[in-house]
């Protein structure tokens, strides 16, 4: 199951203020009000998002993922928050959360991309574009504006700002708060930065203490268990291959950085299977789809790898015992 730091769940409830229950929000996902804030102490994915949706049954959630990003603390991320602050420049400081970003979430990858027009600070988050995924999605992106901000010599402000969700009811707050143009709807959730606001010095950035805490970070780092890692990463690139048809294993191998050989070793030395993750990854993608009445089988079928929907019938009553009908009919 993938994991989230319960930090994350404290801020948002924390600024919600009175619009909710704080002590029975939070111990909806076993997080006790009164305990101690520890970022190493971990939520399932799904919890986390239901607690967003039992927040936006008492409350417009529109603006919270705003709020939540305003409120964050690069101190409130331990070492990784320091690394952040400490950090010569902005490049180096986003640069620390495309590399450490596994040690507070198992469910979303950061990265860095070059483009024309500046560098793209890019969100990779697979799933079922839930309310509680997206509320998430939009504050991690907020908070990284936020955390810029506090570190950064001058105003700070992307350039465009995307979204892959539809947007909510009104934009103003959003394009208010980023002080740009932002994009919903779009192929990717990220923000555009540009190269001079990157390569300011950070007022805060120390080279004597960035080298400590990278040190630090790497060793916590080689300290997490990869298994769970690569299987993620290799069910989230078949995910995004399968609506071209059934990936083939060096395809994937090459978009994770590895030879064909040496993607089959590391998955063999795991006990896992290329054959076995491909399988499960259309499952799981099948199962999430017919929840949302949204999705034709016709669909479903094509997004899944099959170039007919006979074949995905056959496959999805191997798995389930029932048809794609059927298991949507179930639900209801």
């Amino acid at each position: 199951m993938s994991q989230v730091t319960s930090l994350f769940a404290r801020k948002v409830v924390g600024v919600a203020g009175d619009a909710i229950d704080p002590r029975a929000v939070l111990a909806s996902v076993g997080v006790d009000a009164d305990g101690a804030w520890d970022p190493k102490h971990m939520l399932d994915e799904d919890d986390f998002y239901g607690m967003i949706e039992l927040m936006a049954e008492e409350m417009d959630v529109t603006s919270l993922p705003l709020i939540v990003g305003e409120a964050m603390r690069p101190d409130e991320y331990g070492a990784l928050g320091l690394a952040w602050k400490s950090a010569p420049n902005l490049l180096g400081s986003f640069s620390r959360v495309a590399r450490y970003w596994r040690l507070w979430t198992s469910f979303t990858q950061y990265e860095l991309q070059e483009t024309d027009g500046g560098i793209l600070f890019v969100e990779n988050r697979d799933g079922i574009r839930r309310l509680g995924m997206r509320i998430s999605i939009e504050a991690d992106l907020a908070s990284g504006v936020s955390l810029s901000r506090q570190v950064s010599p001058r105003p700070f402000s992307p350039i465009e700002v995307y979204f892959k969700h539809a947007a909510p009811k009104t934009t103003e707050h959003h394009e208010a708060y980023f002080g740009c143009p932002v994009h919903f709807g779009a192929n990717k959730d990220a923000m555009l930065l540009s190269h001079q606001s990157l390569s300011d010095p950070n007022i805060l950035g120390d080279e004597g203490i960035t080298q400590f805490l990278v040190s630090h970070l790497d060793q916590e780092l080689a300290q997490i268990d990869d298994a769970p890692a690569l299987q993620r990463q290799t069910k989230s690139e078949i995910a995004r291959a399968l609506s071209e048809g059934l990936p083939k294993m060096a395809d994937i191998a090459r978009k994770l950085g590895l030879s064909a050989r040496s993607f089959h070793r590391r998955l063999a030395e795991h006990g896992l299977s290329f054959q076995t993750l491909t399988e499960e990854t259309r499952r799981e993608i099948a199962t999430a789809m017919l929840q949302e009445e949204c999705y034709a089988l016709s669909e479903i079928a094509f997004l899944t790898g099959y170039s007919e929907q006979s074949a995905f019938n056959r496959a999805f009553k191997r798995w389930t015992g029932m048809t794609p009908a059927a298991y949507r009919s179930s639900l209801g």
